[in-house]
Formats: structure tokens, C-alpha cells, sequence
């Protein structure tokens, strides 16, 4: 399935209009905000249709999954928005994982939980808010909201630090234009030791966080706890390293502009667990035959040279393009057609 999924859920004194663009969508928040409540009015409609006064309306067919035959109810689903309520522990298995990995379906999960199994997007971690007064004659309007924002590093950055989630291309990118400004630059080797190295930092040293905020989802509640606690430190979520460089225009590729511009009407999510698979498929096949050739394991020298490295540095935010301006000319006076 792809695209985005629309979605109406009405009675009479409630209203629920949401959209969905991802493979997995997160719903958190606190009680008495209505998250069971959709999932409640979307169960009993599939049970016993507009005769409980209820009307739905979407661009797929709605369904709910729970208890301990989830596997088999899952079997039965296709093509579909699947919604799980808190409660149900399966979500947080490995099963589960699993299993989702084979479906073309769109998933929403209400819950309160971390799901490290499961790369979700920073994106897609939403609450519920309602707007309207209950005793009215109209319903109370519902939709979403994003619980973590925006993270493009608006404010002023000097690291002393960088801190990369991945120790493969994207760290070696960035890792190549820190030390000609004397940052440090090291590796997590992996999102889920992001939340440790920053437990123990200490609040003198300004360190930037550079993470593929299409997978991280599950460590983002606690990330976010400890930058309250440091304001020295300061979170930058792109996509993916590889959605960087396609988004540089390196490859000047018209297509590829197209996909960007609205990634969700492009991506299978049966093929595709996260976007950040798919951007890494994209980038290895468009430059598969050219200088370019890029490999997840080793970055090709080509990305940190002149123009190239330029203009993936463009695509930065302002701070972080500002910091690293005028470091691209390290190449040894190669060009870049001698570097493959």
C-alpha cells in the first residue's frame, strides 16, 4: 500500500478526521483524549455498520486487530489502515515485527510503550486533540497533532562534538567535514545507543546529534527527556543520510525531485519498511553506473569533494550549513571523475 489514507470516523457527539502516510503511525497522549474511543467506534462499525449510528469514511478498509489470535486475524487483512489499542503486549514483540514485515497494510498503534522493534518515524509519534464543547449540539472535533515537532537545529550551533547514529557512509561524511573545523566527530553505532552516550555527557560541551529520523521513533521520548535536562545539546533528524544527498540535487534527476517532493505516493510499504530503506535503494540504483556509485558501508571519497560535497553540505540547516562552509576542498586537487 502507499499513498496517503484519509480518514472519517463521526457519531453524533464525536468527529475524527485524520491522515496517514506511513507503514506505522504512532498514537501516545494521555487518558481521556480519545485514542480507544476511535478504535472502540471503528470496531463497533465494522461489527454492526451505520446502525450504531455511527459513519466512517476512508481511502481503505478500516480494521482492528487484538488479543491472542492477532496472528490469525492478521492473516485475514490486506491493503488496509489496522488499528491496535494500548493493552495488547503483542505489539512490543518480535512476532509482530515480523509478521508486519510481509503485509501491505498501514498500521496505527496506540500506545504508551517504546516499540524498539519497529523502525517508526519521529514524524509519525502523534497525540489526539480535540477542539468543541461536549454539550454542544456539534460533534467535538478530533485530529492529530505532532507530539515532536520539528527537529532542523533553528538555533545557533558551535559542537564541540558531533555525535552520528550510523558508523557506515553517513558517519564518514560527516565525520570528513567536522575535523577540518576541529569538531569531534563519533559514532553511536546505532540509534539505540544514542540515549546512553548522552546520559552520560556532561552540560559544558556543546554536542549535535545527527540520527535517521525516518527509523527513530522508539528512542525519541527518552532522547527528548534528557534535552530537557542539557540544553547543550542539540538534535538534528533528516530523514536519512541518503535522503540528503538525493535531496542535494546532485543527481539532477527529475524523478527523483518528483519522489521527494511527496516521498509517500512512491513507496510500497510491503517492499519498504521505512522510508530509510527506500531512500538507500534509490540513491544505490541512480548512481549504480556512475563516479557516484554509493555503498551504505563506505562512503565514496566523490561525496566530500568540490561541488558534490557542497552542495550536500546546502542541504544541511542553516546552522549547520553556516558551521561547515568553506570545508570542501578536500580533495588533493583530484577531480572528482578520478575518484571512484
Amino acid at each position: 500500500m502507499r499513498g496517503t489514507i484519509r480518514l472519517m470516523v463521526q457519531s453524533t457527539h464525536l468527529k475524527y478526521e485524520m491522515e496517514f502516510k506511513r507503514n506505522i503511525t504512532i498514537l501516545k497522549g494521555d487518558s481521556a483524549t480519545g485514542k480507544t474511543t476511535l478504535v472502540d467506534m471503528i470496531q463497533e462499525y465494522n461489527l454492526n455498520g451505520s446502525d450504531t449510528g455511527i459513519n466512517l469514511s476512508c481511502d481503505c478498509p478500516c480494521r482492528v486487530i487484538e488479543g491472542n489470535t492477532w496472528q490469525e486475524q492478521l492473516n485475514l487483512i490486506h491493503g488496509s489502515l489496522v488499528f491496535i489499542d494500548e493493552g495488547n503486549r503483542f505489539v512490543a514483540s518480535k512476532d509482530f515485527s515480523r509478521e508486519i514485515l510481509k503485509t501491505d497494510n498501514y498500521y496505527v498503534i496506540v500506545t504508551r510503550e517504546n516499540l524498539s522493534t519497529l523502525p517508526y518515524s519521529v514524524t509519525e509519534i502523534y497525540g489526539i486533540h480535540s477542539s468543541g464543547k461536549y454539550a454542544s449540539q456539534e460533534p467535538v472535533y478530533h485530529h492529530l497533532y505532532r507530539i515532536y515537532g520539528n527537529y532542523n537545529l533553528q538555533e545557533s550551533v558551535d559542537p564541540a562534538k558531533m555525535i552520528v547514529e550510523d558508523s557506515n557512509a553517513g558517519y564518514e561524511f560527516f565525520d570528513g567535514i567536522s575535523s577540518p573545523k576541529g569538531i569531534e566527530c563519533v559514532s553511536a553505532n546505532g540509534a539505540g545507543k544514542i540515549f546512553d552516550i548522552l546520559q552520560t555527557a556532561g552540560l559544558k560541551e556543546q554536542i549535535t546529534v545527527i540520527a535517521d529520523g525516518a527509523a527513530f521513533g522508539a528512542q525519541m521520548e527518552k532522547v527528548y527527556q534528557v534535552l530537557l535536562r542539557k540544553p547543550n545539546i542539540r538534535l538534528y533528524l533528516p530523514e536519512s543520510f541518503e535522503w540528503l544527498i538525493l535531496s542535494s540535487g546532485i543527481l539532477r534527476d527529475g524523478e527523483v525531485r518528483s519522489i521527494l517532493e511527496n516521498p509517500a505516493e512512491f513507496i510500497e510499504s510491503k517492499s519498504y519498511f521505512s522510508w530509510e530503506r527506500f531512500f538507500t535503494h534509490l540513491l544505490v540504483d541512480r548512481t549504480e553506473n556512475s563516479y557516484m556509485k554509493y555503498t551504505k558501508e563506505k562512503l565514496n571519497p566523490v561525496f566530500l569533494q568540490g561541488r558534490i560535497c557542497e552542495q550536500i553540505i546546502d542541504t544541511l540547516p542553516n546552522v549547520l550549513r553556516n558551521l561547515f562552509s568553506g570545508v570542501s576542498n578536500i580533495s588533493n586537487g583530484k577531480s572528482p571523475n578520478e575518484v571512484v
